[in-house]
């Protein structure tokens, strides 16, 4: 199997597949996870952009919580990434298996999109405000919040494909 990233150009797999591994876990892993926290802590458009206001935002837990997964895979397969305010800063605090179930849709989000449009999305081929209008990309949290941070947004889409995941095989259930 061909080694790459989302950021690469994808392989074509019979039955239109997308192709793409790297040495780890398949894509939304819990192991994936844990390096989409690394990569969020080396991207300053997340954690400068988001130290304001959404950070803040955060039903007096201290942190939100972000629940991603690729819609083929099932909903079984989310990954949990948990940002919080450190150092002036939102920061992730943790990447891995769910630990916080119960979702406040007030200030915690949930994403899932196909295994090829996250693809699309991690490779900048079109940002947030296409991705959800177009239904690629759907999405539960407080919208109005997101609509106000854009670039940060787009940044976490384009994180995706940052972080290499094996295709096409699922996260584990």
């Amino acid at each position: 199997m061909t080694k790459t990233t989302l950021a690469a150009p994808l392989v074509a797999l019979t039955l239109g597949c997308a192709a793409l591994s790297a040495a780890g876990a398949p894509l939304m892993a819990p192991e994936w996870a844990a390096a989409a926290c690394e990569q969020w802590n080396q991207t300053p458009t997340l954690m400068d952009g988001l130290a304001d206001a959404w950070i803040r935002n955060d039903g007096g837990k201290g942190f939100k919580v972000i629940h991603v997964y690729r819609t083929d895979c099932g909903e079984a397969t989310q990954v949990e990434l948990r940002i919080g305010p450190k150092d002036g800063k939102a920061r992730c605090l943790y990447g891995g298996k769910v630990e916080n179930a119960a979702m406040n849709t007030g200030v915690d989000y949930t994403m899932h999109a196909t295994t090829a449009r996250w693809g699309e999305m991690g490779r900048g081929e079109y940002g947030p405000m296409k991705a959800m209008m177009f239904g690629r990309l759907e999405f539960t949290g407080p919208k109005m919040e997101a609509m106000g941070v854009m670039g940060p947004f787009e940044a976490f889409l384009l994180l995706v494909g940052k972080v290499p995941g094996e295709l096409p095989a699922c996260p584990a259930k």
